[in-house]
């Protein structure tokens, strides 16, 4: 039967197509504008908008499961509007398409920013509250609204289970994401500045590994976290070093003086084109809870994230082969454990 995917051609999407079409399943692959990342898989592709409940429709009609994926990123606190269309009503258009089409299971990627992090002293796990105050970042919110929609589904009839990982990286990352593009800066000498603090972060292929096995052994209405390991943006930076060659900057501002320089490193990357890495929004992010629990996938789905420094090597491995850019030596490959 044929699984569908929203957001096909994003990070997680483009290593989730591979991985069911290695599984020998048939894919229908949504997407909105970019294609780059299916070029070549067998996989139908058909266009589709998350504002566009028909198109959502014909995109679904004869799927056995839907992998809802598709949203919109943002490290701004200025992008509700867009964020709430997308994310928001987007994911209750995908709900109703399931809904009206009878697709049998929806899986739903929502993410640890949709929950509240505090107290900071006991891990997060699948219990916590969604985030609700204005006082969160408009992405924070607008993912836990999107899980509310897909819980108003359930209630309605749907079967479907939700996923929250943490910050994802890995292979594969084609657009690049805001941390592909800071790890690619980092390897190339051009972050001029690190700062203190950290994340969760957790390999691509493991987040697709336990949504495919929430899919197939998960009762409708489980939530699963999919954590990996919290490493500070410093270690991140001495990693990167050993394994490429390339000296780590030795700038390291405290996350208070990062937040007063942030306004002016965002107009510097407006007036370059560029994303800017370092925003209110992601400063904040590096001070989030650094337990976050994966306990309930480990014992329900058998989920087990590999060690992060294999993921950092296949990923810069990955960058280099993609073109992304140049190593001025061998890349190392050592021991990833």
């Amino acid at each position: 039967m044929t699984v569908v995917i929203t957001g096909a051609s994003g990070h997680v999407g483009a290593n989730l197509v591979r991985a069911l079409i290695d599984k020998d399943r048939p894919t229908r692959c949504l997407v909105h504008v970019h294609c780059q990342a299916l070029d070549g898989l067998d996989t139908e592709i058909v266009r589709g908008d998350m504002c566009d409940p028909d198109s959502l429709c014909r995109a679904f009609e004869g799927a056995d499961v839907v992998y809802h994926l598709a949203a919109c990123i943002s490290l701004s606190m200025s992008d509700w509007p867009v964020l709430e269309s997308i994310n928001v009503l987007g994911t209750r258009n995908v709900v109703d398409a399931c809904l009206r089409t009878g697709v049998r299971r929806l899986v739903h990627f929502s993410s640890i920013h949709a929950l509240v992090q505090e107290p900071m002293s006991v891990p997060v796990d699948e219990s916590r509250p969604l985030v609700e105050s204005r006082h969160y970042p408009p992405y924070d919110r607008s993912k836990a609204a999107a899980e509310i929609e897909v819980r108003r589904g359930i209630e309605k009839g749907l079967d479907a289970v939700i996923i929250n990982p943490t910050a994802i990286i890995g292979p594969h990352d084609y657009q690049p994401s805001y941390f592909g593009e800071a790890l690619l800066s980092l390897a190339q000498h051009r972050l001029p500045a690190l700062v203190t603090g950290g994340f969760d972060w957790v390999d691509v292929r493991d987040v697709v590994a336990g949504a495919i096995q929430a899919e197939e052994k998960a009762t409708a209405g489980a939530k699963y976290l999919l954590s990996g390991h919290w490493v500070s943006m410093v270690d991140i930076a001495a990693m990167v070093a050993e394994i490429t060659g390339v000296p780590a900057t030795r700038i390291v501002m405290p996350l208070w003086l990062a937040h007063v320089g942030a306004p002016f490193i965002q107009a510097i990357s407006r007036l370059n084109g560029k994303r800017p890495l370092y925003t209110g929004v992601s400063l904040r992010a590096l001070k989030s809870n650094r337990h976050i629990s994966h306990e309930r996938a480990v014992r329900e789905l058998g989920y087990q994230p590999r060690p992060f420094r294999e993921t950092l090597i296949d990923t810069l491995h990955w960058f280099e082969e993609n073109g992304n850019y140049t190593r001025p030596v061998s890349l190392k490959t050592g021991d990833p454990g």
